[in-house]
């Protein structure tokens, strides 16, 4: 007879709609990775020639059987990438009391030129601005900045954060198509340093191409391989060392550089090209945030190991079907203490975000709890 050693393996996953009501820790759980679309960004770029195109486009690199099922996904999804409301029940039965607005990644638009890129942001950090006003107690945001561009992105980084009240940016791994170790995005990386804001690291896509063009391997390989690599641009290209204080969290669990960070290490010290670095690619790892969703516990396991328990937020991706919903079961199966697993569900994300004790969001997170568990 054959036995079967499964321990730290994930369960088969499940879409937000079917997932079910949790048993969830006693402790403030606040979501770093949920999405939030705004519809009237779609209105500006509906007549655009580079829109019209982009079915074809997305059939082509996902690949037929997941560019239809994607479409039928997001028809399931639609409402709950937009109403709050529907988001808001979503939030009580999965356990989140506090969700980290940030853009839907299919609003990025890296092809718009800087006078539409003036337009898409502004309206998209608006919209993601008037949802946490309407929700102070559930919601925080974070918006977007057109980094194609990169001088106006310093701009719209500014006026997210010192205008709208948005804690940071969410970026992409490759805006200007010459890597995140782009001179040119020097100025962005002093600004977000300076105002001490989030930028969230989350790509959409990836360059591998025809490789990946089935069986959804554009998004199950491709999307960890794009955050692999921009880390390691940020790292290798010593964006790190110029900028120590930087806020950074990196998307799905940081794709697989934590995992095979002793690669990395081993040509910092045998490769005089990947040198320059001041210290071993490895150090940097506990100078990043990463989320949760990465779908093992044992993931999870390997990933406090790397990075530090103080370095991992929790992250669902909400609603996507490429999230993990089953947050608190996915911690419960780790080999984390109590007291760890309540730093990742909510304190490190407190820190990440530079929240006051007494921020209003916080209070009513705590309040709800106290009444939960009266």
């Amino acid at each position: 007879m054959m036995l079967c050693h499964c321990c730290g393996h994930h369960r088969p996953g499940v879409g937000v709609g079917g997932s079910r009501p949790v048993a969830r820790f006693p402790y403030l759980t606040v979501d770093m990775h949920c999405h939030l679309l705004v519809p009237q960004v779609e209105e500006l770029v509906a007549e655009r020639e580079e829109k019209r195109r982009e079915p074809a486009l997305q059939a082509a690199l996902l690949g037929q059987a997941s560019y239809a099922h994607n479409q039928a996904m997001r028809e399931q999804i639609g409402e709950r990438l937009c109403d709050v409301g529907r988001r808001l029940e979503d939030m009580d039965r999965l356990g989140i009391d506090i969700q980290v607005l940030s853009p839907s990644p299919t609003q990025y638009y890296p092809w718009a030129d800087e006078a539409l890129a003036v337009h898409l942001v502004e309206t998209q950090n608006a919209g993601i601005a008037r949802a946490c006003a309407g929700h102070p107690e559930r919601f925080l945001g974070l918006g977007a900045a057109a980094l194609q561009h990169p001088a106006l992105a310093v701009s719209q980084l500014r006026d997210a954060v010192e205008r709208h009240g948005l804690l940071g940016v969410e970026i992409s791994s490759d805006p200007t198509g010459r890597g995140l170790d782009d001179p040119a995005l020097e100025p962005f990386w002093a600004e977000a340093q300076r105002l001490r804001c989030v930028v969230f690291l989350h790509p959409l896509g990836t360059s591998l191409g025809e490789r990946v063009d089935r069986y959804y391997l554009a998004n199950v390989i491709g999307q960890p391989l794009e955050t692999t690599v921009a880390l390691s641009q940020l790292i290798f290209g010593g964006v790190l060392d110029r900028y120590p204080d930087l806020r950074l969290c990196a998307a799905h669990g940081g794709g697989y550089l934590p995992y095979a960070v002793g690669r990395s290490d081993h040509a910092y010290g045998v490769r005089p090209e990947a040198g320059a670095c001041r210290v071993a690619p490895s150090d940097y790892l506990r100078r990043i945030w990463f989320d949760t969703v990465v779908f093992r516990a044992g993931a999870l396991d390997e990933l406090a190991q790397a990075a530090g328990v103080r370095r991992i937020v929790a992250g669902t991706d909400y609603p996507f079907d490429m999230g993990e919903y089953a947050l608190h079961e996915l911690l419960r199966g780790t080999r984390l203490s109590p007291a760890e697993i309540a730093c990742v569900l909510g304190a490190n994300a407190i820190e990440l975000l530079g929240l006051p004790a007494d921020h209003p969001a916080l209070a009513a997170a705590r309040a709800r709890l106290l009444g939960a568990n009266a």
